[in-house]
């Protein structure tokens, strides 16, 4: 009997054969060179290169060791984090520390994949890392063959709020529905990965874990892991500083921990150089303009001058009061709440607190990010909450400004007499403009000295109130100016690493910085503490 196939139809055959992604794989690059194939050239075409320079340059080092040599688990998901991590591997290996690589091949962390799909993505990645494996271990953790059975329930419990968080990132949510398909499809590749990760891990037993970010998708996974088995585990991410890299050790480094930063340098004033960094950087942030080796722009519009934007706003003598809001769903808010059940919730009854305090102005400026993001926007929580603030009149003290408002947010700061904000670094700059700031989040910059920080509901409430009673007691001394700028220094300029490549701008960096310049001793003049950090040893404040 004749059968007719459709594509569909035969994709579905093939899904049946896991050898057949394979041969798909190379069917078709013989064809055309398939997209996700496209987006790996360059590391395809130039892997083999950094390799023998890898060989070439561990011939060397076995000879002049320059750092005491580990056993190194580095783990990357997705290309972009697969890509760093083998390059990170890559260098580590020519150091002389034993390196294993692991990775999960997925494309997408929220599309779900048949089986053929998945024996193709994974034959896809195995072959273009496959350089590689002369100068170190390299395996999938969808390869590795684990233990059935439940997890330990305290990696459970870890692994939900992984995947809470993941559903939260990607959707740019708070409230997730633990029954939806993307919940269910990031709680089983998670757990999936956690069992691989622990079954690989209590076998060969590494010195340090060096994972990305540490909070979200697969690399919260393996940091998870790492720290139920005590394992110490490094995480790294990037900033729009380019060459400079953020870390921490035994913590999620998007937490941006500078607590023991702060406290061996709080009592040291800046030296006028680090003023004039400090300021100049302040300055373009203002201006809205770049400035030396920071890749984004914090404002898009320029400045105008407090007079001007009264005006515009419509606004009066009262007092105003200030809230920069954050994206919903941003990795900087997510598991932030202090007193809150999360920033939604703040905003909304913050928003409702003002609403009987016509008294006041209040204005709402909400992230231009908004406008590139898919996301609920916070002028969606404001008018859930009163949904007749854009019509009725005894709720016109409260400015609502979209995220594409013509308006610089450092014209807010200048006529603001308080500030609200949840985590972002707008409560840092208010401070260094000498506005009291109310923090309601963990942020990094809470607890420093120059911000009021309550710790529930009644406090925050309080504050509040008496801030707004007795605003010129509030304002903050000279010496807790001096200190936010003190901090904000050591944030920008000292939590950031020196480190040779980032993320963003892959290949400019490598162009600049070969494995062996870098590691060359011009390179490890500049970036070998960083290079040591990296393997676990203790960071010297």
């Amino acid at each position: 009997m004749n059968r007719i196939f459709t594509k569909s139809s035969f994709r579905h055959l093939l899904d049946e054969l896991p050898i057949s992604a394979g041969l798909y794989w190379q069917l078709r690059n013989q064809i055309k060179t398939p997209q996700e194939k496209h987006n790996w050239r360059n590391f395809e075409i130039h892997l083999p290169e950094l390799v023998t320079e890898v060989l070439s340059l561990r011939k060397r080092h076995s000879e002049e060791p320059i750092t005491d040599t580990k056993r190194l688990f580095i783990f990357g998901s997705q290309r972009s984090w697969i890509k760093y991590s083998a390059l990170l591997g890559l260098a580590m290996s020519a150091i002389g520390h034993d390196v294993s690589l692991a990775y999960t091949p997925f494309i997408k962390w929220h599309k779900r994949l048949n089986r053929f799909e998945h024996h193709r993505q994974e034959r896809q990645v195995s072959e273009v890392l496959n350089p590689i494996r002369e100068v170190m271990n390299v395996f999938s953790l969808t390869e590795i063959h684990h233990q059935e059975g439940e997890l330990p329930l305290q990696l459970v419990n870890a692994i939900e709020q992984v995947s809470i968080r993941d559903v939260q990132y990607t959707l740019q949510i708070e409230d997730v529905d633990q029954k939806s398909d993307l919940f269910h499809l990031r709680l089983e590749r998670n757990t999936q990965a956690a069992k691989a990760t622990l079954e690989w891990l209590v076998s060969h037993t590494p010195d340090v874990i060096i994972t990305p970010n540490g909070s979200i998708l697969e690399m919260g996974v393996v940091y998870e892991v790492a720290r139920f088995l005590g394992i110490p585990v490094v995480t790294f991410e990037f900033g729009e500083q380019r060459g400079r890299i953020w870390m921490a050790k035994n913590s999620e480094v998007m937490l941006q921990e500078t607590d023991i930063l702060w406290s061996c340098r709080q009592d040291n004033p800046l030296s006028d150089s680090q003023w004039i960094q400090i300021r100049d950087l302040f300055a373009s942030r203002q201006r809205a303009s770049l400035w030396q080796n920071f890749a984004r722009l914090w404002q898009e519009q320029p400045t105008k001058g407090g007079d001007r934007v009264r005006q515009e706003l419509g606004l009066d003598e009262r007092l105003i009061i200030l809230l920069p809001a954050n994206v919903i769903g941003d990795s900087l808010t997510l598991g932030r709440q202090v007193f809150s059940e999360s920033m939604t919730e703040w905003l909304e009854q913050t928003i409702l607190h003002f609403a009987d305090k016509p008294d006041v102005q209040l204005i709402v400026r909400i992230h231009p990010g908004e406008r590139y993001l898919v996301g609920p926007s916070v002028a969606d929580v404001a008018r859930r909450v009163l949904p007749d603030l854009d019509t009725n009149p005894m709720l016109s003290h409260i400015h609502l400004l979209p995220a594409d408002a013509a308006i610089n947010t450092y014209d807010l700061v200048e006529i603001a007499d308080l500030g609200m904000v949840y985590t972002t670094t707008v409560g840092l700059e208010m401070g260094m403009s000498g506005v009291p700031v109310v923090v309601a989040g963990q942020t990094h910059y809470r607890g420093k000295g120059f911000t009021l920080d309550p710790s529930t509901w009644q406090e925050y409430y309080q504050l509040l109130d008496q801030a707004m009673n007795q605003t010129e007691a509030f304002r903050l001394e000279r010496y807790q100016v001096e200190q936010a700028w003190n901090y904000a220094y050591r944030f920008f300029f000292e939590y950031p690493l020196p480190f040779p490549w980032h993320l963003s701008n892959y290949w400019e960096t490598i162009a600049e910085w070969p494995i062996s310049r870098a590691l060359s001793d011009e390179g490890w003049a500049k970036f070998g503490h960083t290079f040591r950090y990296l393997t676990g040893e203790p960071r010297d404040w």
